[in-house]
């Protein structure tokens, strides 16, 4: 099971992310993984004004944990730079946010072990043709994505149809 969608500006990639921000629960996790500067900062943005965030989402890149109020709480952190294991166990991820938050982690897959099972994954990876384009790649682990699956392909599907700026330079 897989979701691929392409987006060619930030602000689509902000409305995916604000599309799946309604299918997040207490407790979720969401794995975000892909090239550098390909957008998983903005896809968080997305995902936090769908959830209610008034402050301003940055990448914690260099803070490592940056913690949002909304609807969920958002514990987003950045293992970029973690070199050994015990630096993320030093984080405690587990217990980031409380009880009613959304843990979204940057650069996941290198500490996937280290998070639970039931999870989303996102992959972010920018086209060669077009820096502008990013694909989008969903992937769900466990059972509570399992059961989310069909709404979450529901709520993701207008972003199948062409992107806007695609409509625009079509057009005469």
């Amino acid at each position: 099971m897989l979701i691929e969608i392409e987006t060619v500006t930030a602000d689509r990639t902000r409305e995916v992310g604000r599309a799946l921000a309604s299918m997040l629960q207490p407790r979720d996790t969401v794995v975000l993984t892909g090239d550098l500067g390909a957008g998983k900062t903005t896809l968080v943005q997305g995902i936090g004004r769908g959830l209610g965030v008034e402050d301003h989402v940055a990448s914690p890149t260099f803070t490592l944990v940056r913690e949002y109020t909304g609807r969920l709480d958002i514990a987003h952190v950045d293992v970029y730079r973690l070199d050994r294991v015990q630096d993320v166990l030093d984080l405690a991820l587990d217990e980031l946010g409380g009880p009613e938050r959304v843990l979204l982690v940057e650069w996941g897959d290198a500490v996937s072990d280290l998070l639970p099972e039931d999870r989303l994954l996102v992959e972010i990876t920018t086209e060669r043709v077009d820096a502008e384009t990013r694909r989008i790649v969903l992937r769900p682990q466990g059972r509570s994505w399992a059961a989310r699956w069909e709404r979450l392909e529901q709520v993701l599907d207008p972003f199948h149809s062409p992107d806007p700026r695609t409509l625009d330079e079509a057009a005469p």
